[in-house]
């Protein structure tokens, strides 16, 4: 992986102890709401992440295979976990 491992490894830590916390929200039977928010969040923490690895991927694996002038593979499988975004 080329991301930034470190500050990936927070983000993912970060999201682990949120959803540490909603499971114990959830065995409390605490409000919906602030269940649903605490999920939001770790989900927007992920996405972070997750962009950073995605960034990382493009500026390296991707760059490196336009390069070589083999893009092909590398493009589609950006398009299709672009499609995975999207559902």
């Amino acid at each position: 992986m080329k991301a930034d491992k470190e500050q990936v490894s927070r983000l993912l830590k970060t999201a682990r102890g949120q959803i540490d916390g909603i499971l114990a929200m959830v065995e409390e039977d605490r409000y919906c709401i602030d269940i649903s928010n605490q999920i939001l969040a770790a989900r927007s923490v992920l996405g972070k992440a997750n962009r950073l690895v995605l960034r990382a991927h493009m500026d390296s694996c991707v760059r490196q295979a336009v390069e070589r002038g083999d893009a092909e593979e590398k493009l589609d499988e950006l398009a299709a976990l672009l499609d995975k975004l999207a559902q």
